[in-house]
């Protein structure tokens, strides 16, 4: 069933068909009735390319991760299209990676089915030199852009993301406050958010007058979702003779391989090693003990970014940036 049978059926134009799809008031009312009782009779739902053309939108919403199997994207991948559906607009998905020029092309992509904006998910996506950028605010000209967890200032680009540097700082002084001298820092990532972490790292550490050890500020560049590589990173800085009393980590999954490490050396928690996560997912529920973790305010910030989005794309004047305040959630394994 298509457009032209619905105009044989109902025994009008082809046009006039299009204009009341189109919800145009130059179709009377007699007509109007007659067209959408022959498409009701026949369950005729309209080609939503189609209709977005003559409509200017689509209400669709591109929604672009690195990676869908990442825990933390695939939960806000969740959020968002269930927040977006509530409010009447289908997503569309791609997983661009993490290469730069991958995330160019698959962009560029996405533009091409003319969605009505694009939620870009993860720091991963700001670049520190300024001309990786362009592609993003060229895209930008046509669409609205939000952005999930990073921050820039391209015009009709908006920023929605928790301020990980407060975060971890006050994740750090915990530590310290609660017996920890020697805090390891773990992380994966040297984007926008890693790079805030680190500061908040440091800036922790300076605020209890702790010196920098920089043998204790270790990148991970394995497969962060293995846990039994993380535990087998760790043991092997314990074989080289590296000591700490605290594990702090850039996310949720290398905190779990930090547990499996305290138990691998029957260390217990949190009496000889305390462990703080970060994105507080629900896997801070799934070891033993029970995780302590940064809650970044995930759903809150896919709410904004969702709110934002509508927002503009209903006119209405939308701050460029919003940030939410982290919580370090207590459970068992810090003391």
């Amino acid at each position: 069933m298509n457009i032209y049978d619905i105009s044989e059926r109902s025994g009008v134009s082809i046009a006039t068909v299009s204009r009341v799809l189109n919800n145009s008031p130059h179709v009377s009312c007699k007509t109007r009735e007659k067209v959408l009782a022959v498409m009701q009779e026949c369950g005729y739902v309209p080609n939503a390319f189609a209709r977005g053309l003559g409509l200017n939108t689509m209400k669709t919403i591109g929604l672009l991760c690195p990676n869908a199997a990442d825990p933390y994207l695939a939960q806000a991948l969740a959020y968002l299209e269930r927040a977006f559906r509530g409010h009447g607009y289908d997503c569309l998905l791609i997983c661009t990676g993490s290469n730069l020029a991958d995330r160019m092309q698959n962009l560029e992509k996405m533009k091409s089915r003319h969605v009505d904006g694009m939620v870009l998910m993860g720091s991963t996506f700001i670049e520190d030199n300024e001309k990786d950028n362009e592609y993003i605010r060229a895209a930008a000209q046509s669409m609205p852009i939000v952005l999930l967890n990073g921050s820039c200032q391209y015009e009709n680009v908006y920023c929605v993301l928790c301020d990980d540097q407060q975060a971890t700082m006050e994740a750090v002084q915990h530590l310290v406050d609660h017996g920890s001298k020697r805090i390891l820092y773990l992380h994966h990532s040297r984007n926008y958010s890693g790079q805030k972490k680190l500061a908040g790292y440091l800036s922790g550490l300076e605020s209890r007058g702790i010196a920098v050890d920089e043998n204790l500020i270790r990148l991970f560049s394995q497969n962060k979702t293995s846990v039994a590589q993380v535990r087998d990173y760790l043991l092997s800085l314990h074989q080289e003779g590296l000591n700490f009393d605290a594990v702090l980590t850039s996310e949720d999954i290398l905190a779990v391989g930090a547990v499996k490490y305290a138990h691998a050396l029957a260390l217990p928690l949190p009496e000889k090693l305390s462990i703080i996560g970060y994105n507080n997912s629900t896997i801070c529920h799934c070891c033993d003990p029970e995780l302590t973790s940064v809650d970044n305010k995930l759903q809150a910030l896919c709410d904004q970014c969702v709110a934002t989005m509508l927002g503009v794309l209903e006119g209405r004047d939308m701050p460029q940036k919003t940030v939410f305040t982290g919580e370090l959630v207590r459970r068992s394994s810090t003391r």
